[in-house]
């Protein structure tokens, strides 16, 4: 044994950074509502265009689908770069310990 402690079993729960900080809810708190809020965005812009050039309902239709994969990417791409920081602080507190 070298007197090192041995890393916590995956999901065995929020890990402590070197600053006293862990992950928060805080940022995450929002992605529901920005979710909603592009998905009814773009399907209201597809209903405008729809009433526009009167192509009923293909353009919602695509408005709704173009808007929930925008929103999905724009919560991948935070959900990563949260999980690559979170990576970052476990390696530095670990290199730090041993």
């Amino acid at each position: 044994m070298t007197g090192k402690p041995s890393d916590p079993p995956p999901g065995a729960g929020p890990v402590r950074t070197g600053d006293g900080k862990g992950p928060s809810g805080g940022e995450f708190a929002g992605l529901g509502l920005q979710f909603v809020i592009a998905l009814l965005a773009f399907l209201y812009a597809g209903q405008w265009l729809d009433r526009r050039i009167g192509t009923t309902p293909w353009l919602s239709i695509i408005g709704m689908f173009l808007g929930a994969g925008l929103a999905f990417y724009s919560m991948y791409r935070k959900l990563m770069a949260a999980q690559a920081r979170e990576d970052a602080a476990r390696k530095a507190t670990r290199d730090a310990q041993g």
